[in-house]
C-alpha cells in the first residue's frame, strides 16, 4: 500500500490529506493558516495534522512514504525553497528542509496551480491525455501544464501564471503590478468587481436587494442566481465575464495545444452554464478551428482535493 501525504497551503486554510495509492484520500485535517507567523510555526502544524491524519486512518506514520507541498508563490522545486509567497508574507523559505526536518520524510514542494493540474493529469479530467491544462478560478486564476506526466515550470519555476497575461490593455489595476491582467476580469473577484460596476448603472437591479445595498456582499452565486432569474445587469455581467474567460482560453489554446484544457475552482459549479458558451466563442476564434483535432474544454473533476492529489503524487517526478 502506497501512502503518502498531500499539504495544500493557501492564505486562508492548511489542509492535510493521507492519500492511498494515487488517488484514494483516506484522512483529511484542515487548519487556519493565520498567515503572517513564521514558517516554523506552520510547518509544526503539517507534522501535527499528517501524524493526526495517519493515526485517524489506522496507519502507521512511519510507513509514510513522502510529504507533498504546495503552496502559491514561486516553489523551486530543486532547491525546496519557496523563493516568494505574498499571502504568506514568504521569502525564501527553506520549506522543504524544515518539513523534512521535523517529520523525517522525504519532502517534494510545487506551486499549488501546478499540484492542482497534476492532480487532474493523474487522477482526473485529464488522466487519459498526453498533455493538459487545468484553470483553478478563484480569487484569482491559478494555471498548471502537464505534459505525459511531467510539469511544466519554466526555468525559473515561475511558469504558466497565466492569469497575470493581459488581455485588456491599461486596464484594471492589478496587484502583480501590471493592467488589464486576465484575473482581474476572469476570476471571481473580477466577475464581482464588473458586476459592481454595472449595477452602478442600474440602480433598479435586483442585484441591490440580494447584496442588501451594499456591493462588498456580492459573490459569484448571488449574480449568477440573479442572472438565472432574469436580471438584465446580472446577465450583462455574466455575459463579459464570460467572454473574458473564453478570450484567455483561446489565447492558451492557441499557445500550447493541451489536448484537455479543465476548469475548476469555486465558480466551475456552474458547469455547463459557462462552459458551453465559452466552448462557442473558442470555436469561432481558436487558430486551429479549421484542423482535425481540438482541446476538450470540460469541468475539473477533484474539486478542492486536487492539490491534495496532485501535492501527494510529487515524489513520482522525483525532483529533490
Amino acid at each position: 500500500m502506497e501512502l503518502n501525504i498531500g499539504v495544500d497551503l493557501g492564505g486562508t486554510n492548511l489542509v492535510i490529506g493521507l492519500v492511498e495509492g494515487e488517488s484514494n484520500i483516506l484522512a483529511k485535517k484542515q487548519t487556519a493558516t493565520n498567515a503572517g507567523r513564521p514558517a516554523e510555526s506552520i510547518v509544526e502544524d503539517i507534522d501535527r495534522l499528517s501524524r493526526e491524519a495517519a493515526a485517524e486512518a489506522g496507519v502507521d506514520f512511519a510507513d509514510i512514504r513522502s510529504i507533498g507541498f504546495g503552496s502559491t508563490g514561486i516553489a523551486n522545486s530543486t532547491t525546496g525553497r519557496m523563493e516568494f509567497a505574498a499571502n504568506l508574507f514568504w521569502s525564501d523559505v527553506p520549506i522543504r528542509d524544515l518539513i523534512s526536518g521535523l517529520t523525517g520524510k522525504p519532502v517534494f514542494i510545487d506551486n499549488d496551480a501546478n499540484a492542482a493540474a497534476y492532480g487532474e493529469h493523474l487522477a482526473g479530467a485529464g488522466k487519459d491525455a498526453d498533455i493538459s491544462m487545468t484553470l483553478t478560478i478563484g480569487t484569482g486564476i491559478g494555471t498548471g501544464l502537464v505534459i505525459r506526466n511531467e510539469i511544466y515550470r519554466g526555468f525559473n519555476f515561475a511558469g504558466m501564471e497565466a492569469g497575470h497575461m493581459v488581455i485588456i490593455q491599461d486596464g484594471r489595476p492589478c496587484k502583480c503590478g501590471r493592467k488589464g491582467c486576465y484575473e482581474r476580469y476572469a476570476s471571481a473577484s473580477g466577475l464581482i468587481y464588473t458586476t459592481g460596476e454595472f449595477m452602478d448603472e442600474d440602480p433598479a437591479s435586483s442585484l441591490w436587494t440580494a447584496c442588501e445595498g451594499e456591493k462588498i456582499r456580492l459573490n459569484g452565486r448571488l449574480i449568477f442566481d440573479a442572472a438565472d432569474a432574469g436580471d438584465a445587469t446580472a446577465l450583462r455581467a455574466v455575459d463579459t465575464f464570460i467572454g473574458h474567460l473564453a478570450c484567455g482560453v483561446t489565447s492558451l489554446l492557441n499557445m500550447f495545444q493541451p489536448e484537455i484544457l479543465a476548469v475548476g475552482g469555486g465558480i466551475s459549479a456552474q458547469g455547463e452554464r459557462i462552459l458551453a458558451p465559452v466552448r462557442e466563442i473558442v470555436s469561432r476564434e481558436l487558430y486551429s478551428r479549421f484542423g482535425k483535432n481540438h482541446a476538450k474544454i470540460v469541468k475539473a473533476e477533484l474539486g478542492n482535493d486536487a492539490g491534495i492529489i496532485g501535492t501527494a503524487n510529487l515524489w513520482k517526478e522525483g525532483i529533490k
